[in-house]
């Protein structure tokens, strides 16, 4: 367990947020609780965090405001961002993605498809870090075959 993902669930609701880290913890994952924007940035100022589940209508900060702030940290730069909201139109999807949101739920959440979606951004997430770790390798070899490079 100590290798498995942190997701920070982050909504102003108590017994939501409790519920949802729940369901994650009982697929193995540990979490990280936050009950506002700015607590969840504070976070991931911070701590590791690999995911966010993030509910959309809170106050001080809703969800789109803290996407974007995310968005901005250097650690939020690509961390999987998944938007938890009741609304279920097509302006708010639109919105969480201009806000930078990864993935956008309804609530109440299934739990089948908040653990599929989960697995899928962690997968995506650690696939981009395969890249990047490819990439810096063959920059590596690059400059070692090309002094000019050096």
């Amino acid at each position: 367990m100590a290798d498995a993902p942190i997701i920070l669930v982050v909504d102003d609701d108590d017994d939501a947020r409790l519920i949802v880290a729940h369901l994650l913890e009982r697929e193995g994952y540990r979490t990280r609780k936050a009950a506002s924007g700015p607590e969840a940035l504070a976070i991931v100022r911070t701590e590791p965090v690999d995911l966010v589940l993030l509910d959309v209508m809170m106050p001080e900060m809703d969800g789109f405001q803290v996407c974007s702030a995310l968005r901005e940290l250097e650690p939020g730069k690509t961390l999987p961002i998944i938007l938890l909201t009741a609304w279920d139109d097509m302006d708010a999807r639109l919105g969480a993605m201009h806000h930078g949101a990864s993935e956008f739920l309804t609530k109440p959440v299934n739990r089948h498809e908040l653990s599929a979606r989960v697995k899928a951004q962690l997968h995506i997430r650690a696939l981009a870090a395969q890249l990047d770790a490819v990439e810096r390798r063959l920059e590596e070899v690059r400059r070692e075959a090309d002094p000019a490079r050096r």
